[in-house]
């Protein structure tokens, strides 16, 4: 089982539209609602792909039954605990060619109590599990350093692997407790690893940095470049074309869920995430791929980088 904790969790409305022109009004050609933050897609794809999984969250308002009862219909397992605040709502425009433009609302604000309470709730729900995915941007109240602390905490309870996706100083107080992976796009390693990356070489230096301040593996995701796997043994990048992207919104996270499923190592596993990842970006809005989704057969995997390879400006 992978238990997942998302501690600012959303329901995500996304709208397709035509174009977007900003002062104008602007008819949707579709819309939907998801629920929505890292922890939370990481559990959803799990689900729909037939793992087990939970995901902890805290769960206020109206808006936090509804995150719940959608999460249940998906078929995922959810641990909640309440707090005074309502879960936030973010918005999703989304134009055909799959450029998308977000508006994230800054959520509830945790209590002291409601913060500890997560972090309970998570250790007790992860003993015996295989990994643990500790992902998203920390609500406001929490300490910076949540993430250290609960790295820290799994590990002294026995928890086998422990993974963080998240961003800046969360991200960087995260790396000395020595998480098993940790999962940040383009952005995110170069602003951990403080400097550019904008090519392969880059990523690979940048992911280093990384492993040398305690993150044991890197698995980054560059978008349309695919994703670098950085870890002791191996140095690999993989790659699957999309025909028709709809929608970037949860692609890493899918990514993500899809190593954390995989039955391999290495190259195998590198694979594995591609094939989510991908389907991800076929599916409209934040919407999470299923079994019949993955196309294994065009994930293509390299054991040579080619370092001078620039990353695309839009991933």
């Amino acid at each position: 089982m992978i238990v997942t904790l998302t501690p600012n969790p959303s329901l995500d409305r996304t709208l397709e539209v035509p174009d977007l022109r900003p002062g104008s009004v602007i008819r949707a050609t579709d819309s939907r609602l998801d629920p929505g933050g890292k922890g939370v897609n990481i559990s959803r794809a799990l689900a729909a792909n037939g793992h087990r999984t939970v995901a902890v969250l805290p769960c206020g308002g109206i808006e936090g039954k509804q995150l719940a009862e959608l999460l249940a219909s998906e078929g995922v397992e959810v641990v909640t605990i309440p707090i005074a605040d309502s879960v936030r709502v973010n918005i999703s425009v989304v134009e055909p060619d799959g450029t998308v433009t977000k508006l994230n609302a800054a959520g509830p604000r945790l209590s002291a109590t409601e913060i500890d309470a997560l972090a309970a709730a998570t250790c007790t729900t992860a003993k015996g599990v295989r990994w643990v995915a500790l992902a998203g941007n920390l609500p406001r109240g929490a300490p910076v350093d949540l993430y250290a602390h609960l790295v820290s905490r799994l590990r002294g309870s026995g928890a086998p692997r422990i993974a963080v996706d998240s961003s800046g100083a969360p991200f960087a107080a995260a790396l000395p407790a020595g998480p098993d992976l940790v999962k940040p796009n383009r952005g995110e390693l170069a602003e951990a690893a403080g400097m550019p990356v904008t090519t392969l070489g880059e990523a690979v230096t940048a992911a280093n940095v990384l492993r040398a301040r305690g993150a044991r593996t890197v698995l980054a995701s560059l978008g349309r470049d695919g994703a670098l796997l950085v870890g002791d043994s191996n140095v690999l990048h993989g790659e699957q074309r999309v025909a028709v992207p709809r929608s970037t919104v949860g692609a890493g996270d899918a990514l993500l869920a899809g190593y954390l499923a995989a039955t391999t190592e290495g190259p195998g596993a590198l694979a594995e995430a591609l094939a989510w990842g991908a389907a991800a970006v076929s599916q409209p809005g934040s919407g999470m791929p299923g079994q019949w989704d993955l196309d294994r057969s065009a994930v293509v995997v390299r054991h040579r980088i080619e370092s001078d390879r620039p990353i695309s400006e839009r991933n």
